[in-house]
This record gives C-alpha cells, structure tokens and sequence, in this order.
C-alpha cells in the first residue's frame, strides 16, 4: 500500500510538469481534512522592481500537507497580477482551487496571506504605463536607486478596506471554522477572464516543496523552517492574455491601469471593492480599525497583515492580519 501510494503522487508530480497551461485548470486535488493555520513569516525584501509577491501556502503530498514557500515571481507579462490558490470547502471534502496570473485578481477564498493579499482583491500595488509600483504599506521593497521614479508608494486606506480579519491564521474557505466570504460579482468577473497558469518555474517551486521532507506538517508541526525565499524565482515571458473591457468601472481595488496611489475611476475596474456587496455576515469582515499601528518607515513595513499589535521591522506574514 505504501508502494502504491508513493507512486500515485509521483505519478501526479510528473502530470503537473507535463500539464499544458491551458489545462491546468483541470488538475483537482481534494482532502479529507483541513489544512493547518497559515504560519507567520517575514517577507523577503522584494531584491528588484518588476517582481511580484506570490504568497506562500498549504500544498497537498504523499505524506499530507505541505508547505510551498513565499517567493517573489517576475510578471510573465506586462499587466499581469497572481490571484492565489485557496483551498475550499465543497461535499465534505477540502478542494485546492489553484493560482493563476490575470489582469485582475480574483476570488481567493477571502484568506488573508498578507502582504496585499488580505482577503478581498488586491492591495500591494498597481501597474502604471507599463511600470508596476508597490505600496510599501504592505509590501517590503527597497529604497533609492532602481526604487525611485513613482515605483513606490504608500496607500493604507486601501489596506483597510480589503482586509478580511483573520486572527486565527485559517487557511480555507467554507466548512468548519473557515472563512465566511462568497465570491462577489466582480470577482466572478475576474475568476472567467483569461487566465494564465502559473509559470514552469512556480511548478518547480511547488514541485521541490513536495519533496522536502521538512516542509510537511506532520513533521514541522505546522512550522515550516523556509516560510519564504529571498531569491527570487526565474522570469518567464507569455503574450498578455485578452483583455476584456466590458467591466463595470468603481473604485477598483486591484486595477491595472491605476494611475494615482488608491483609485482611477476611468478605466475599466479589476477586483472593484467599492461597487461590491459585502460578505453577508459581516462579523467575519472587518476592515482594519482607524488606530491600528503603522510602521515608522514606510519603504520597511513592519506587517503584510493586519493583526497583532507588536510586530517586527521586517515585513511579517500573519501580523496584524
């Protein structure tokens, strides 16, 4: 049975090498039981622009959850913005839905990763004229040099109004004690856009996790050594996917054609907050209080996410989320 059960995963690790992109979509991954708390980590500072901060999360083995490392990712095209996976809870059962890149971000189960991801589309920045700018308010970038002309800024009223609190870590959506927050409408917009697969490099990130014995929980503990690496991963190009313009405009919370440090109401919206029903119960959605504290330094926030009061210099996953 051990034999069998060892050659089913290598098995399914060579099909997701071999999978097309366009057919990702198709690979489905269920379990039995849910996955651990999302761990607290400190973000590497981003080594150079043009990078995208892809969160870290709970990937499923041989021998049960995995954890796959936080990395920064070159865009595979200009526009393009990485939605996360998430796991969900449908018939009984936990579901991966998997990540993918698009001109908009879309539903990710409303699980708060941090670092712009807090659970409602996007905070952690926008592309202008080609050029994609960070928010320092969640994001750990560096500061002078390559760091100037506009690349970064600094927006915590965006933060505030796309975070999802989650203070216990919970790393799914739907079922017991997970996440109460449904798809809105524009986020089913995003979720039927063109979608490209995560890069051949992102699969081999995912793919070394799967093998090292230290990053399953059942021998971490739910604390996996390497959270996040520093080193960013290798660039991959693509052609930009079709854009598709017929989107109802709204103060747009991940809109890649944002050309001011919060909202641009004349181009088509992304992951449009302000024209979206809240989550209906609204005791598992609460912006992030008004006397919440912020960094002393902007280019070196001390949280990704908003939950605890004492946090590092460094940019922490979990904290304050």
């Amino acid at each position: 049975m051990r034999l069998f059960h060892s050659a089913r995963w290598i098995l399914m690790t060579l099909l997701l090498c071999l999978v097309p992109a366009s057919s990702y979509a198709g690979v489905f991954i269920s379990v039995g039981f849910a996955p651990p708390v999302l761990p607290v980590y400190v973000q590497p500072v981003c080594p150079e622009p043009g990078l995208m901060w892809t969160p870290g999360y709970w990937g499923y083995g041989p021998d049960g959850y995995y954890w796959v490392p936080g990395a920064w990712v070159p865009a595979p095209y200009v526009g393009a913005l990485w939605t996360p996976g998430y796991w969900g809870w449908s018939g009984g059962l936990y579901v991966w839905h998997g990540g993918y890149w698009g001109p908009h971000v879309g539903y990710y189960g409303g699980v708060n990763y941090g670092f712009g991801y807090m659970g409602v589309g996007f905070a952690g920045g926008v592309w202008r004229g080609g050029v994609f700018a960070y928010n320092s308010a969640v994001m750990h970038v560096g500061v002078g040099g390559g760091w100037g002309g506009g690349r970064v800024y600094e927006d915590r009223t965006i933060v505030e109004r796309t975070t999802i609190i989650n203070n216990t870590h919970v790393s799914y959506n739907g079922g017991p004690g997970g996440i109460n927050h449904a798809p809105s409408a524009d986020e089913r917009m995003a979720m039927n856009e063109h979608h490209l697969a995560p890069t051949s490099f992102q699969t081999q990130h995912a793919n070394a996790a799967m093998a090292d014995h230290n990053a399953y929980a059942k021998f971490n503990g739910g604390h996996p050594a390497n959270a996040a690496v520093s080193r960013p991963l290798a660039a991959e190009s693509h052609p930009a996917p079709t854009f598709n313009n017929n989107r109802p405009t709204g103060n747009s919370f991940n809109n890649n054609h944002s050309g001011g440090n919060s909202f641009n109401n004349s181009h088509p919206a992304g992951n449009s907050y302000g024209s979206q029903a809240r989550p209906m119960n609204q005791n598992n959605y609460h912006p992030v209080p008004q006397n919440q504290p912020h960094p002393q330094n902007q280019n070196h926030p001390q949280g990704g996410q908003p939950h605890q009061q004492s946090r590092p210099e460094a940019h922490e996953h979990g904290k304050g989320r």
